[in-house]
Protein backbone atom coordinates (compact mmCIF):
# COMPACT_ATOMS: atom_id res chain seq x y z
CA UNK A 1 0.00 0.00 0.00
CA UNK A 2 1.32 3.45 -0.60
CA UNK A 3 1.03 6.33 0.75
CA UNK A 4 -0.20 10.07 -0.78
CA UNK A 5 3.85 10.52 -1.38
CA UNK A 6 3.29 7.55 -4.16
CA UNK A 7 5.87 5.52 -1.58
CA UNK A 8 5.08 2.49 0.14
CA UNK A 9 4.46 2.64 3.85
CA UNK A 10 7.21 0.25 4.62
CA UNK A 11 10.00 2.72 2.84
CA UNK A 12 8.27 5.61 4.36
CA UNK A 13 8.82 4.03 8.01
CA UNK A 14 12.28 3.64 6.81
CA UNK A 15 12.93 6.72 5.80
CA UNK A 16 11.64 7.89 8.71
CA UNK A 17 14.04 5.87 10.99
CA UNK A 18 16.92 7.15 8.89
CA UNK A 19 15.96 10.46 9.26
CA UNK A 20 15.58 11.28 5.64
CA UNK A 21 12.46 12.98 6.47
CA UNK A 22 10.51 13.55 9.33
CA UNK A 23 6.60 13.68 10.16
CA UNK A 24 5.07 17.05 10.90
CA UNK A 25 1.19 18.00 12.70
CA UNK A 26 0.31 21.16 11.41
CA UNK A 27 -2.50 22.17 13.43
CA UNK A 28 -4.38 25.29 12.29
CA UNK A 29 -3.78 29.11 14.12
CA UNK A 30 -5.28 31.97 13.95
CA UNK A 31 -4.24 34.45 11.78
CA UNK A 32 -3.43 37.50 14.13
CA UNK A 33 -3.67 40.90 12.18
CA UNK A 34 -1.16 43.82 13.12
CA UNK A 35 -4.42 45.09 15.43
CA UNK A 36 -4.33 42.29 17.56
CA UNK A 37 -0.40 41.78 17.74
CA UNK A 38 -0.40 45.25 19.52
CA UNK A 39 -3.55 44.32 21.06
CA UNK A 40 -1.84 41.68 22.98
CA UNK A 41 1.75 43.53 23.47
CA UNK A 42 -0.57 46.31 25.04
CA UNK A 43 -1.67 43.78 27.53
CA UNK A 44 1.26 42.17 28.06
CA UNK A 45 2.68 45.71 29.08
CA UNK A 46 -0.01 46.05 31.40
CA UNK A 47 1.17 43.10 33.47
CA UNK A 48 4.60 44.73 34.34
CA UNK A 49 4.79 46.05 38.30
CA UNK A 50 5.21 49.62 37.79
CA UNK A 51 7.57 49.65 40.78
CA UNK A 52 10.01 47.75 38.84
CA UNK A 53 9.98 49.65 35.48
CA UNK A 54 12.82 51.97 36.20
CA UNK A 55 15.09 49.17 37.67
CA UNK A 56 14.47 45.54 36.78
CA UNK A 57 11.11 44.66 34.64
CA UNK A 58 9.37 42.38 36.63
CA UNK A 59 5.36 40.83 35.64
CA UNK A 60 3.29 41.11 38.80
CA UNK A 61 2.08 38.68 40.93
CA UNK A 62 -1.46 38.63 39.86
CA UNK A 63 -2.10 37.52 43.48
CA UNK A 64 -5.23 39.52 43.01
CA UNK A 65 -6.32 38.21 39.56
CA UNK A 66 -9.35 35.92 39.43
CA UNK A 67 -9.85 33.92 35.57
CA UNK A 68 -13.00 32.91 34.56
CA UNK A 69 -13.85 30.77 31.63
CA UNK A 70 -17.19 28.80 30.93
CA UNK A 71 -17.57 25.09 29.48
CA UNK A 72 -19.99 22.69 27.74
CA UNK A 73 -20.46 19.78 29.16
CA UNK A 74 -21.95 16.52 28.06
CA UNK A 75 -22.52 12.95 27.96
CA UNK A 76 -21.03 11.39 25.31
CA UNK A 77 -22.29 8.19 23.54
CA UNK A 78 -19.28 6.39 23.97
CA UNK A 79 -16.12 6.92 26.34
CA UNK A 80 -12.87 4.82 27.15
CA UNK A 81 -11.68 4.55 30.93
CA UNK A 82 -8.92 2.72 32.10
CA UNK A 83 -9.56 0.70 35.07
CA UNK A 84 -7.72 -1.56 37.58
CA UNK A 85 -8.38 -5.12 37.79
CA UNK A 86 -10.76 -5.26 40.40
CA UNK A 87 -12.44 -2.42 39.48
CA UNK A 88 -16.16 -2.63 38.15
CA UNK A 89 -17.20 -1.66 34.74
CA UNK A 90 -18.50 1.81 34.71
CA UNK A 91 -22.32 2.03 33.90
CA UNK A 92 -24.09 4.88 32.08
CA UNK A 93 -27.07 4.69 30.61
CA UNK A 94 -29.92 7.68 29.26
CA UNK A 95 -33.13 7.50 27.58
CA UNK A 96 -31.97 8.59 24.01
CA UNK A 97 -28.65 8.98 22.42
CA UNK A 98 -30.42 11.88 20.59
CA UNK A 99 -31.76 13.75 23.60
CA UNK A 100 -28.36 14.21 25.90
CA UNK A 101 -28.75 16.93 28.07
CA UNK A 102 -25.66 19.50 27.68
CA UNK A 103 -24.63 22.05 30.72
CA UNK A 104 -22.70 24.88 30.89
CA UNK A 105 -20.53 25.90 33.40
CA UNK A 106 -18.61 28.61 34.92
CA UNK A 107 -15.24 28.31 36.48
CA UNK A 108 -13.57 30.60 38.56
CA UNK A 109 -9.79 30.08 40.06
CA UNK A 110 -6.93 32.62 41.10
CA UNK A 111 -3.18 32.30 42.75
CA UNK A 112 -2.97 30.06 45.54
CA UNK A 113 -1.53 31.58 48.61
CA UNK A 114 0.81 29.70 51.05
CA UNK A 115 2.05 30.95 54.36
CA UNK A 116 4.40 29.92 56.95
CA UNK A 117 6.26 26.24 56.86
CA UNK A 118 4.47 26.23 53.09
CA UNK A 119 0.89 25.88 54.81
CA UNK A 120 -1.78 26.82 52.17
CA UNK A 121 -3.95 29.51 52.92
CA UNK A 122 -5.72 29.95 50.23
CA UNK A 123 -6.55 27.31 47.33
CA UNK A 124 -7.31 29.70 44.72
CA UNK A 125 -10.03 27.59 43.76
CA UNK A 126 -13.23 29.93 43.36
CA UNK A 127 -15.92 27.48 42.39
CA UNK A 128 -17.68 25.63 39.24
CA UNK A 129 -21.18 27.19 39.19
CA UNK A 130 -23.63 25.29 36.70
CA UNK A 131 -26.22 27.30 34.66
CA UNK A 132 -29.35 25.60 35.57
CA UNK A 133 -32.63 26.70 37.23
CA UNK A 134 -35.61 25.06 39.04
CA UNK A 135 -39.08 24.15 37.99
CA UNK A 136 -42.03 22.85 39.21
CA UNK A 137 -43.00 19.67 37.16
CA UNK A 138 -46.86 21.03 35.46
CA UNK A 139 -48.15 16.86 35.26
CA UNK A 140 -47.63 13.34 36.68
CA UNK A 141 -45.20 10.99 35.16
CA UNK A 142 -43.93 7.74 35.36
CA UNK A 143 -40.42 9.74 37.32
CA UNK A 144 -41.73 11.99 39.28
CA UNK A 145 -45.17 13.81 40.50
CA UNK A 146 -46.40 16.85 39.46
CA UNK A 147 -45.52 19.42 41.36
CA UNK A 148 -42.00 18.08 41.99
CA UNK A 149 -39.00 20.51 41.95
CA UNK A 150 -37.09 19.75 39.09
CA UNK A 151 -33.39 21.35 37.68
CA UNK A 152 -32.74 21.81 34.28
CA UNK A 153 -29.93 23.58 32.15
CA UNK A 154 -29.96 26.98 30.68
CA UNK A 155 -29.42 26.07 26.92
CA UNK A 156 -29.09 29.61 26.18
CA UNK A 157 -26.29 31.63 28.29
CA UNK A 158 -27.36 35.75 27.53
CA UNK A 159 -25.29 38.61 28.96
CA UNK A 160 -28.17 38.57 32.37
CA UNK A 161 -26.98 35.22 33.25
CA UNK A 162 -23.84 35.62 33.36
CA UNK A 163 -23.92 38.76 35.46
CA UNK A 164 -25.75 37.05 38.16
CA UNK A 165 -23.39 34.10 37.98
CA UNK A 166 -20.70 37.09 38.76
CA UNK A 167 -22.47 38.39 41.67
CA UNK A 168 -24.31 35.62 43.57
CA UNK A 169 -21.57 32.88 43.03
CA UNK A 170 -18.82 34.25 42.17
CA UNK A 171 -18.40 37.32 43.72
CA UNK A 172 -19.98 35.65 47.11
CA UNK A 173 -17.12 33.35 47.13
CA UNK A 174 -15.11 35.81 47.34
CA UNK A 175 -16.32 37.54 49.98
CA UNK A 176 -16.25 34.76 51.77
CA UNK A 177 -13.21 32.88 51.45
CA UNK A 178 -10.52 35.58 50.22
CA UNK A 179 -7.39 36.11 52.20
CA UNK A 180 -8.36 39.12 54.97
CA UNK A 181 -4.38 39.93 54.28
CA UNK A 182 -5.32 41.19 50.62
CA UNK A 183 -9.72 42.02 50.93
CA UNK A 184 -8.33 45.59 50.62
CA UNK A 185 -6.91 45.37 47.87
CA UNK A 186 -8.64 45.73 44.50
CA UNK A 187 -9.01 42.24 42.63
CA UNK A 188 -9.80 42.06 38.99
CA UNK A 189 -11.88 39.33 37.82
CA UNK A 190 -10.56 38.86 33.90
CA UNK A 191 -13.04 37.51 30.85
CA UNK A 192 -12.34 36.65 27.46
CA UNK A 193 -14.05 38.37 24.75
CA UNK A 194 -17.18 36.64 23.92
CA UNK A 195 -20.21 38.53 23.77
CA UNK A 196 -22.47 37.46 26.65
CA UNK A 197 -19.64 38.62 29.01
CA UNK A 198 -20.35 42.08 30.68
CA UNK A 199 -18.43 45.26 30.40
CA UNK A 200 -15.81 46.35 32.81
CA UNK A 201 -17.99 49.48 33.89
CA UNK A 202 -20.99 47.07 34.33
CA UNK A 203 -23.30 49.59 36.82
CA UNK A 204 -25.20 46.27 38.72
CA UNK A 205 -21.83 44.52 38.77
CA UNK A 206 -20.02 46.93 40.66
CA UNK A 207 -22.61 48.13 42.98
CA UNK A 208 -22.96 44.51 44.32
CA UNK A 209 -18.52 44.41 43.67
CA UNK A 210 -18.01 47.05 46.60
CA UNK A 211 -20.02 45.44 49.18
CA UNK A 212 -18.28 44.45 52.89
CA UNK A 213 -15.56 46.67 51.67
CA UNK A 214 -14.24 44.64 49.06
CA UNK A 215 -13.48 46.44 45.18
CA UNK A 216 -13.47 43.72 42.61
Amino acid sequence: MSTALGMAKLTLHRRVKEGVIRAHSNAIKLELTAENMKSRLRFYLSMIDPGTISTYPMFMDMYNHIHIDEKWFMTKTSEKFYLLQEEIDPLCTYKSKKLITEIMFMAAVAHPRYGGSNNEEFSGKIGIFPFIYKELAKGNSKNREARTLETKPITSVTKEIIRACLIKNVQSVIRATWPKSNSRKQIFIQQDNVKPHIQADDAEFLEAASKDGFDI
